[in-house]
């Protein structure tokens, strides 16, 4: 289904891997406020291919189901890529943590939307866990609180994501 919404286009399966991601989201929790939703960014490049920008989606998604149940939540797409990355595939976690190393950033004015919020990144897919952190880096060097991560699916090589 993922590979299926992201790399084919099937954009009614957001609503559906929204819900998946909404009840991640719950797992994870912010201490019982409004939720900021941050997705993990793709490369520029990469959502030109597709047409589409598959993270943001399924985050617009896990939104909406998770304000039809009461839970405040929204979606602030404030991470941004400072410099290019190659393509994670076939990379071990060694090679992903050097790529994503220091790649992503909140611009200035744009990290005010983080303050005094809990923060839960949100990505499609984890591997090693490398972006994830690397985001979270992000956040915090912008002031922001990261409660935790959230995502649809994990490779089997994947660990679970460090709150710390």
């Amino acid at each position: 289904m993922l590979l299926a919404h992201k790399e084919r286009g099937a954009l009614r399966l957001a609503a559906p891997l929204g819900a998946v991601l909404a009840g991640a989201v719950r797992g994870v929790g912010g201490g019982g406020g409004p939720l900021l939703l941050v997705p993990v960014p793709s490369a520029r490049r990469a959502v030109a291919g597709r047409g589409h920008d598959p993270v943001r989606r399924i985050a617009l998604a896990a939104s909406g189901e998770l304000r039809r149940v009461g839970a405040g939540a929204r979606v602030v797409g404030v991470l941004r890529q400072r410099r290019a990355v190659v393509d994670q595939a076939g990379l071990d976690a060694r090679q992903r943590l050097a790529n994503v190393d220091g790649a992503l950033e909140v611009p200035g004015a744009v990290g005010r939307l983080l303050t005094g919020l809990p923060v839960v990144l949100v990505d499609d897919l984890v591997t090693t866990g490398a972006t994830l952190a690397e985001a979270a880096r992000a956040v915090r060097a912008a002031g922001g609180r990261v409660s935790g991560a959230a995502v649809v699916a994990a490779s089997r090589s994947s660990f679970l994501f460090n709150r710390s």
